[in-house]
């Protein structure tokens, strides 16, 4: 009799170790898809007013303006970019705010 109870509880514990893999692992796919739900609602609108951006060309960088409000929006390193192949800061803003 002891060798069944010892037999069950192993059995059940393997069973629950699959039961919790299955779930983590459908947990993971179901954050992975609201993530990319996510990105899909909000990619490229603005973070302002909710238009869809456009983009222009400055140079060799791409910039995000809002039709709507007129807001500009730079990725990452886009400002430095733009300053460093202009001869002045405010030169390089007036190209972009036309």
């Amino acid at each position: 009799m002891k060798n069944t109870n010892i037999e069950d509880q192993q059995v059940w514990e393997y069973e629950l170790k699959q039961r919790l893999h299955i779930l983590e692992t459908e947990q993971q796919a179901t954050a992975a898809a609201d993530r990319q739900q996510l990105k899909e609602l909000h990619f490229m609108h603005c973070p302002k007013c909710g238009q869809k951006l456009a983009t222009e060309n400055h140079g060799a960088v791409e910039i995000d303006v809002c039709p709507s409000c007129r807001g500009l929006w730079l990725d990452a390193n886009e400002l430095e970019t733009i300053v460093a192949t202009e001869s002045g800061f405010l030169k390089a803003w007036q190209k972009i705010l036309r």
